[in-house]
């Protein structure tokens, strides 16, 4: 039986790479985005030119992550059309760049907004479906900056995906017993095949920003060539590893999906303080007695 798929922030980058891989492998898949009429209906043709030209089921649909009615809208299409979720996969997220200091506390609230409070928003429209079937997954698409190395000038991101990550922790937990997995996927600083860097945020505080300028010239520039420098120089390191990894784990039978994985060419140390922090997690978990909320056996309910 094919998957019915919900992906946020499908327009480009891992979520449009996510889309097309899923829908390949046989799923029906809605690809999230806004504004599918005006600023990405090219987007949303595109799509629609893969579906036909594949023969595959790839539909978008208007999803603001920033919107619960825009959000509640589009889980109940999905729910009318096939009365069921089976994947729910939350990949929407913006990055800045620049400055910590020159950022407003504004400009970090609207951050927030769309890399932490998106997820809950979908997560509350979308979740009680996943539990009243007693099986589904949810995908979280983090990054290796939550726990990896971590160069200037990307904070309030790094502190966002943080911030998501944390909660991807807390619901994995409390969804194990409802029959719902969750897998954490961890890419690394793909700096090709996907908007990020291109599409990111700037502070709003330009004379700080001037101020550290004088002694961080071209950091951002620097910074984005050492990163693209660290991963091998072959073609297989671009997003569609991310896209491809996260259509594998769907694949997957029920209840045998991987908690957390990494796809980082350049390694930067995440995976490696990641084993840790989830070792220790199952180390508490099973010395308080909760041990069966590291496995999910699906329709537990």
């Amino acid at each position: 039986m094919s998957n019915i798929v919900l992906i946020t922030g499908a327009s480009s980058g891992f979520g449009a790479l996510t889309a097309r891989a899923l829908a390949d492998r046989g799923n029906t898949v809605y690809a999230g985005m806004r504004q599918t009429t005006t600023r990405n209906a090219a987007q949303v043709q595109a799509a629609a030119d893969y579906s036909r030209e594949h023969g595959v089921d790839l539909r978008s649909i208007e999803l603001d992550v920033n919107s619960q009615q825009s959000v509640d809208t589009a889980v109940a299409h999905v729910i009318a059309e096939h009365g069921r979720i089976d994947v729910l996969i939350h990949n929407a997220g913006h990055m800045v760049t620049g400055p910590v200091e020159a950022f407003t506390p504004e400009q970090l609230a609207e951050l927030y907004n769309v890399n932490v409070l998106s997820t809950q928003r979908v997560n509350r429209a979308a979740l009680p479906h996943l539990r009243a079937a007693g099986r589904g997954l949810v995908v979280w698409v983090s990054s290796t900056s939550v726990k990896g190395g971590t160069p200037p000038y990307l904070g309030p991101y790094f502190a966002a995906k943080a911030g998501m990550d944390s909660l991807a922790v807390s619901y994995a937990a409390e969804l194990a017993r409802w029959g719902v997995e969750t897998s954490i996927v961890v890419p690394g600083s793909f700096t090709s095949g996907t908007n990020h860097f291109a599409h990111s945020g700037k502070p709003e505080d330009t004379d700080i920003e001037a101020a550290y300028e004088t002694k961080y010239p071209g950091l951002v520039d620097q910074a984005a060539k050492k990163l693209a420098g660290l991963a091998p120089a072959d073609a297989d390191a671009d997003a569609s590893m991310v896209s491809d990894e996260i259509a594998r784990i769907v694949a997957m039978p029920p209840g045998q999906r991987p908690y957390r994985v990494h796809i980082d060419p350049a390694n930067d140390g995440s995976e490696e303080v990641s084993d840790v922090a989830d070792r220790i997690r199952n180390e508490f978990l099973t010395r308080v007695g909760l041990t069966d909320l590291l496995t999910v056996k699906p329709n537990a309910n």
